[in-house]
């Protein structure tokens, strides 16, 4: 009990698909208690599968949006048992899985106001809601809304320019719409909607929180440029939709102070602050403190890229967001399906299901793979849209296999070299200084590593932090305490632990990015 004491902190929340979680973390940003309240496993009686009701169409997915609110009391009612001081919370910030969104019933903000202290928020706000399974990022019935969105303003990439995307089922503009098409009436009873990262922070407020820009730029309807919302993709969304989203707030904004609430029930300080909450994403970049010029590569089932841009370049492919820790600056994001999975496959059917042989062929090739390429893809890619398996010989002839060895450096060299090609078209360019943070499961591999060392020519890091975005949220409380915009963000993280040099470009490595002019054309 006495560890959680007496420790002036910030907290950050992660309001999850599967979990939310909870991290304190002290002056000297050391993580020191984390707990986590799992949908499936503790909250049974909603019925959910790896967090969301998917629908019979296959398409529609969504989530009790109560549960959300319960899994909060479940965490604060076990920190409160365990000990935890929350008198000495400064302030606190969160992340929420992007895109989805929450329908706040006409009268929500009053009982939002005159919270109970003697009761569980998710006692109190059974009735505050006007859908009470909302839709998520996983949900993809919405062609029909993205394609109205995309023909007002003038096609895919006027949006795309526009907005940092073209339109996207998953994306909360296309949702509002559906929503407004199937159930004008819900739509008209609802005051406000939130994302899924302002609807938590308008829990911890007792009214509701702005959305800030970071995690609004995932909606097809905040202007990236000069961060207001689009009145032409407003209009063609739904009616009286600004007065219902309130105006959009920089990421590192204080919002207000914690609800008296959580002052009484808690015992929170009255003075502790609520700092704009983002989206997971976002939340991730400042977790793993990512600086201008860095990439963030996530190794896991699919691969991730966050890039940190400061002149982005909108395409038809990837995402550009407003950069959580710098409003003069942007974050693209970029999805690659075909990522561990692919990986793993061909290490089971090459190399006797060992990572170890695997990486003896990684070692046993040279950089480059002496011309021979390879491009992989098992499903249908995301970024770009495709699907099969291509080798091509150094002479650029499409061949039917590659020897074992060559094979699987084909593989990693091909997967590294579409994820920079696909950078570079969003605007990215390698700088003196740039480095990349490597996580997920294939990061724990350095002949993997070393061959993203190589493609990019640039060094290669890893990190301890896990829950990037949990993290990043307690780090981004911090940073809004320091007067958010006036402080460098990197300023306030100077003290938290440093990455670890993983992997160093070998001399010579331009050789293999000299290929990458062959490889464009099939890539792109």
């Amino acid at each position: 009990m006495a560890e959680h004491t007496g420790r002036r902190c910030c907290l950050g929340w992660d309001f999850s698909t599967q979990q939310v979680k909870v991290v304190a973390v002290d002056a000297e940003l050391n993580v020191f208690y984390e707990d986590s309240v799992h949908f499936d496993r503790d909250l049974l009686e909603f019925g959910t599968q790896g967090g969301v009701h998917v629908h019979e169409d296959g398409l529609t997915v969504t989530s009790p949006v109560l549960m959300w609110v319960q899994a909060l009391d479940i965490i604060l009612e076990k920190m409160k048992a365990s000990g935890f001081d929350f008198s000495q919370v400064l302030a606190l910030s969160g992340a929420g899985q992007q895109h989805g969104s929450v329908y706040w019933k006409s009268g929500a903000s009053q009982v939002l106001a005159s919270l109970s202290p003697d009761l569980l928020l998710h006692e109190q706000l059974q009735a505050c809601f006007s859908i009470s399974d909302c839709p998520v990022w996983m949900d993809s019935s919405t062609t029909a809304q993205c394609r109205q969105l995309e023909a007002t303003v003038g096609g895919a990439q006027a949006l795309s320019c526009l907005t940092g995307s073209r339109a996207y089922e998953r994306f909360t503009g296309n949702q509002i719409a559906k929503l407004y098409q199937q159930n004008p009436e819900a739509y008209s009873h609802t005051e406000r909607i939130s994302l899924v990262s302002s609807f938590a922070a308008s829990l911890f407020l007792g009214s509701h929180s702005p959305i800030d820009y970071s995690d609004g730029s995932g909606m097809n309807l905040l202007r990236i440029q000069d961060k207001i919302w689009s009145q032409a993709c407003l209009g063609a969304c739904a009616p009286h939709l600004e007065e219902k989203l309130g105006l959009p707030v920089p990421s590192c904004s204080v919002v207000g102070a914690i609800s008296s609430y959580f002052v009484q029930r808690y015992g929170f300080p009255p003075g502790c602050k609520v700092v704009a909450f983002t989206g997971d994403n976002p939340a991730s970049l400042a977790g793993m403190r990512l600086e201008e010029g860095d990439i963030a590569v996530s190794l896991g089932t699919s691969d991730t890229l966050f890039l940190w841009l400061q002149e982005p370049t909108p395409t038809l492919e990837g995402h550009i967001f407003c950069n959580p820790v710098d409003p003069q600056h942007y974050m693209a994001l970029l999805c690659f399906k075909n990522g561990s999975l692919m990986r793993e496959k061909i290490r089971d059917e090459l190399a006797s299901s060992s990572w170890s042989e695997f990486s003896k062929a990684l070692q046993s090739t040279e950089m480059g793979n002496s011309g021979n390429l390879g491009f992989y893809f098992d499903v249908m890619e995301i970024t770009p849209e495709i699907i099969g398996r291509h080798r091509f010989s150094a002479e650029n002839h499409e061949v039917s296999a590659f020897p074992w060895d060559v094979e699987i450096r084909a593989l990693i060299e091909g997967q590294f070299m579409a994820k920079k090609i696909h950078a570079e078209g969003l605007g990215y360019r390698v700088m003196p200084k740039t480095k990349i943070l490597a996580t997920g499961g294939a990061s724990h591999n350095r002949d993997i590593l070393q061959v993203l060392a190589d493609v990019f020519g640039t060094p290669v890091y890893v990190t301890d932090t896990a829950n990037s975005a949990c993290v990043g949220s307690a780090y981004r409380a911090f940073h809004g305490l320091a007067a958010g915009t006036d402080v460098p963000f990197s300023e306030v993280v100077k003290l938290a632990p440093n990455p670890r040099l993983a992997a160093a470009p070998t001399p010579g490595a331009s050789q293999v990015r000299d290929h990458q002019s062959s490889f464009v054309a099939f890539a792109s």
